[in-house]
Order: C-alpha cells, then sequence, then structure tokens
C-alpha cells in the first residue's frame, strides 16, 4: 500500500521566504521578538518531512543550508574575525519578514476594498436638463415691407445711372473764344469769354472747357496768353 500523501499548491504562498514567515506567525509573537532557533528549527522539520516533495526545489534547500549555518553561528562562540556578524544576519531576517508580511498585509486590504461593478455601483453620467427654445415672431406690416426692400435690395442687380447736365463741350469753346477773340485787340480776362447764364454748373463747365480751348490755340499759335502770377486772373487776346 502506497503512502498518499495531499499536496496543496496555494496561489500566492510560494517560496522560503514565505513559509519562514507562516512559521513565525505559528509563535504567536511579534515578528520583531520571534526565536530564530525556533524559527530555524521548524524549517529544518519541514524540509525533512517534506524533502520527498522538495526534490527539485532549490531555493529551500539554499535556504535551508543558509539557516544552518545561521543557527550554528549563533549557537557557537563568537569569531571576531567571521564577517558578517551572525546577530546582524538574523536581524537581516527579521527585516526580511517584516518587510513581506507588511506587502501581504497591504495587498490583503487593497484586494479587500470594494470593487467597482461588483461590490459599488456608481450612477451614472448625468443627463442634465434640455432646455426647448421656441421663436415668437411679432411683425407688422411695415415690418414685413421693409424686410422684403433689404432683401431685394441685396440681390438686385446695381445700376449707376449717371444724370444728363447741361455742360458746355470743348468744341463750343473753341468755336466762341476763337469767335470772340477776332472781335478784340485787347487783353481779356478768361471770364469774359464765357456765355451768360444762370446756372452755376454751367458756368463751371464753360469755365472748364474755355480753359482748355485757350490752352489749346495758344499750341497751335493763335492767341497769346499772360498770368502775372500763380492763380492770377488769366488774360488771352488775339495775337499782333
Amino acid at each position: 500500500m502506497t503512502d498518499e500523501t495531499l499536496n496543496l499548491d496555494i496561489d500566492g504562498w510560494e517560496g522560503p521566504l514565505d513559509l519562514l514567515l507562516a512559521l513565525a506567525r505559528h509563535q504567536k509573537v511579534d515578528l520583531r521578538e520571534i526565536s530564530i532557533l525556533a524559527l530555524v528549527d521548524q524549517y529544518l522539520r519541514f524540509i525533512e518531512q517534506a524533502k520527498a516533495t522538495l526534490e527539485v526545489a532549490a531555493d529551500y534547500l539554499v535556504m535551508a543550508a543558509w539557516l544552518a549555518y545561521l543557527k550554528s553561528a549563533l549557537l557557537l562562540p563568537r569569531d571576531p574575525t567571521v564577517e558578517p556578524d551572525p546577530e546582524e544576519l538574523a536581524l537581516r531576517l527579521q527585516l526580511r519578514l517584516e518587510r513581506l508580511n507588511a506587502m501581504r498585509e497591504g495587498g490583503a486590504r487593497l484586494m479587500a476594498r470594494d470593487r467597482i461593478g461588483r461590490d459599488v455601483f456608481p450612477r451614472g453620467a448625468p443627463e442634465g436638463l434640455r432646455t426647448v427654445r421656441r421663436s415668437l415672431w411679432q411683425a407688422e406690416l411695415y415690418d414685413l415691407i421693409a424686410a422684403y426692400g433689404r432683401i431685394t435690395a441685396r440681390t438686385r442687380p446695381v445700376m449707376h445711372v449717371v444724370a444728363d447736365r447741361h455742360v458746355m463741350t470743348l468744341e463750343a469753346a473753341l468755336e466762341r473764344v476763337s469767335r470772340l477773340l477776332g472781335m478784340t485787340v485787347e487783353w481779356g480776362v478768361i471770364e469774359s469769354f464765357l456765355p451768360e447764364t444762370e446756372s452755376a454748373a454751367f458756368r463751371k463747365s464753360a469755365l472748364a472747357s474755355s480753359f482748355v480751348a485757350a490752352l489749346e490755340l495758344a499750341r497751335q499759335g493763335r492767341v497769346e496768353l499772360r498770368q502775372k502770377t500763380p492763380f492770377a486772373p488769366l488774360y488771352l487776346r488775339a495775337p499782333a
């Protein structure tokens, strides 16, 4: 009859340091006050009992050898020439066990917190208030007609109409100035060559056309011009 042993492989509990932490907890004392010698004895007994299942677990055997060395160093008189100090090694082991215990407790507290979607179900995003706006138009007949006029004015083609004005052409000014020059031999101011009119716009047009006509006649040698200073009255007469 074969001896069948039940072996449990618990996720999150593995490695020689985890085993040491579990054995230290069995002492039910503070990790800073555990007995290193008792811890070593427990570990070695566990290795002895589980050697059939730990044939390939080199880490456990290395830890067992190191603990055996530590136990012997603690029991024998201390040799000052041997480094490091066994007491210091024991203290380092305690610190590592304390650190591992703190990490395990922190992880356990973290995993014990409520999870969103399993223990806690937060509210969804707020929808807010929907605002419905309706426009209420109020207009009288004049407002409608004015709006229609503005719209049609933007779309209507633009036409520029030049009003028909009564002006004196250059040909008429040449004929008049030439005719009046033949009637006098004295100097005459250019305004005396303008036709009599009551329209100020036509008088301005006649003055401009007569001035251009006088320049054209002077170019042809048919008139003499005289002006004492800039912007002074312009005099005309037939050439002597």
